[in-house]
């Protein structure tokens, strides 16, 4: 959609009976560290996509992208040579070697690029053509089978599939999607408006129309349900992120792009696979949630938020949310449940730690 230091806390793991109010178990407690890193770069930083704790791959405007080998404590940024104007609104990273960067604008300015020599050079695998389309977000099942997101154009939704690592890149037919909303897309705010799962399974949320919805497939992006959810919508407004764990449990984040002070219903949940969806809680923090993270191990599994008004934290699946910091984050991710990264403006990157105590 067009419209678009360090720190230590120690968390509680909630669980009230009242799913707007955070409640706290004091039987286990939780920590979160960031440490600021030094990105090499001053852009808006909108896209992460770690690889292992120490290969990890971050994206933004200008052109720019970046790459650590060494867990963040290096970073070495590049701009694309004659393409300063490109917003890399999404990166997804396959190894040290081999990349996809994904830009978002109007029409020629949505594109995408693959690399498989670290970012010395890149192959412009699609240009939008059509004057209205809009990139929003991207995701890969593994290193050849990936798909897109963009706005709507002509009242169609607008997906693209490719199972030979992008050297085709082809539109979903109409006729195997449901029909779209006026003015339905993503939000190209973090690139997690879509997620990947087992077995050709994909979810999909979108926003700025009537009524916020999931989009699900389960044949590898060949055909598409929707799934209206109970959030905030209209103009402007809906689901920006979307994560899903392996068990079927999952969690869609939104709000209302631009207004950032105060709260909206912006967090839905979902335990069989996205087929129905509730509200949660309310976060911490006021405005949109731009990008989110799921962080999953045999004994744990938290959500971490990120957002204009900061980052947020929940131990129990959106019912309850604590504050961690004030700074504007974009997007977040973690290679491990152990190790993550959150990625903001003015070249803003933080490693992130999550542990037990």
């Amino acid at each position: 959609m067009r419209c678009m230091a360090a720190f230590f806390v120690s968390f509680l793991v909630g669980c009230g009976q009242n799913s707007r109010v955070p409640a706290e178990n004091p039987e286990a407690t939780w920590s979160l560290a960031s440490t600021a890193q030094q990105s090499g770069t001053d852009v808006l930083l909108q896209a992460v996509s770690p690889v292992t704790d120490r290969v990890v791959w971050i994206s933004g405007h200008g052109g720019t992208w970046a790459t650590s080998l060494d867990g963040g404590e290096t970073w070495s940024a590049s701009v694309m040579a004659g393409e300063e104007e490109l917003q890399f609104r999404d990166v997804h990273a396959v190894d040290a070697a081999t990349a996809y960067l994904m830009s978002a604008g109007e029409g020629d300015l949505s594109r995408i690029y693959r690399t498989d020599d670290g970012g010395a050079s890149w192959v412009l695998q699609f240009r939008a053509s059509h004057p209205d389309a809009f990139l929003d977000c991207m995701d890969f099942w593994d290193r050849d089978r990936g798909l897109v997101f963009g706005d709507e154009v002509d009242g169609v939704l607008f997906i693209l599939r490719t199972e030979d690592g992008g050297s085709t890149w082809e539109r979903v037919p109409a006729d195997a999607l449901p029909p779209a909303q006026e003015g339905e897309g993503g939000f190209a705010a973090s690139g997690t408006c879509i997620v990947t799962g087992p077995e050709g399974w994909a979810w999909i949320s979108t926003g700025n129309a009537e009524r916020a919805r999931v989009l699900v497939t389960s044949d590898w992006g060949r055909s598409w349900s929707p799934v209206e959810v109970p959030s905030v919508a209209g103009s402007g407004a809906g689901l920006t992120t979307i994560q899903m764990a392996e068990d079927g449990r999952g969690i869609a984040l939104g709000g209302v792009i631009g207004n950032d002070t105060t709260w909206s219903e912006n967090v839905v949940v979902t335990v069989d696979s996205g087929a129905s969806w509730t509200l949660a809680g309310l976060p911490a923090m006021p405005g949109p949630v731009y990008g989110s993270a799921l962080v999953v191990d045999d004994e744990r599994a938290g959500v971490v938020a990120v957002g204009p008004a900061g980052m947020n934290l929940s131990l129990d699946w959106g019912t309850g949310w604590q504050g961690v910091d004030t700074l504007t984050y974009w997007a977040v991710a973690f290679a491990d449940p152990g190790t993550g990264w959150a990625v903001g403006p003015e070249g803003r990157v933080a490693r992130l730690s999550f542990q037990l105590r």
